[in-house]
């Protein structure tokens, strides 16, 4: 990996070269490299030479996307890990794919309830960690308290400040909750939710990108200007590209709820 930063340090003056030494070849790696790190170095200068020349042209046209980065991942571990960062990325996607799938549906079920989250002199807890869950009939969902009667009165507002549309009733240890009827306007009521989760993941996946971005910066005294720039570049695309999946969750969502 050493051997690959310091390929990396020779990028500056690889960018700065004439198209005319460009077009008569790449200059050789760094004495030292081994056969193979010296060709992949080569490939990988020209395929980046490439991008930042596209990119440029391409920042120019109005309206234009600029060029993908694809940095090798392995050439660059010991800056940052990336597929460390687009896991992390994934992951703020799949959570807000669950929470679509497990509360904001038309009809609404127990396991909807489960995972409310309910505030008690103890901590935060989960509503199903509290409550037993069942369903009485298709009007109507019981939540028993009886193991943590103390809590009753938390989990009741919990179930109400949900945001489900819901209005629980208490009758001693046992909450009672009406299943609301399927109106435009609760429609309407979950399609808001969506959107409300969908800008809460966004400003998750934000923070994730900023901390990689930090993390690279770390390193701008020890790699060329052209490599942090291209993997700022690549965390930027790598996030773009989940908000992106985030919005047709979102539209696709939208379209379920009001028809």
């Amino acid at each position: 990996m050493a051997l690959a930063l310091r390929c990396f340090r020779h990028l500056a003056s690889l960018l700065y070269r004439s198209p005319f030494a460009m077009i008569r070849g790449l200059p050789q790696a760094p004495a030292g490299c081994p056969a193979l790190l010296r060709d992949g170095c080569r490939q990988c200068v020209h395929r980046m030479l490439l991008t930042r020349q596209l990119a440029t042209k391409k920042a120019k046209g109005k309206g234009q996307s600029q060029a993908r980065v694809n940095i090798s991942a392995a050439l660059v571990e010991d800056v940052i890990n990336l597929e460390e960062t687009n896991e992390d990325m994934q992951a703020v996607v799949e959570a807000l794919k669950e929470d679509f799938s497990r509360t904001l549906s038309v009809r609404t079920s127990p396991g909807a309830l489960d995972h409310i989250i309910v505030l008690t002199k103890d901590g935060k807890f989960p509503l199903n960690q509290l409550g037993q869950i069942s369903q009485k009939s298709p009007q109507l969902i019981i939540v028993n308290m009886t193991n943590f009667p103390e809590s009753t009165a938390a989990a009741t507002k919990a179930i109400r400040e949900s945001g489900m549309n819901l209005n629980p009733e208490v009758d001693g240890t046992i909450i009672r909750v009406p299943i609301p009827q399927v109106t435009r306007e609760h429609r309407e009521s979950l399609a808001k939710l969506a959107k409300q989760s969908t800008n809460k993941s966004k400003e998750a996946l934000r923070k994730v990108r900023s901390k990689s971005i930090n993390q690279v910066k770390k390193f701008k005294n020890k790699v060329s200007e052209d490599t942090i720039w291209l993997l700022e570049k690549q965390i930027q695309q790598m996030a773009d590209d989940a908000a992106a999946e985030m919005d047709k969750l979102l539209a696709a969502k939208t379209k379920e709820l009001l028809g």
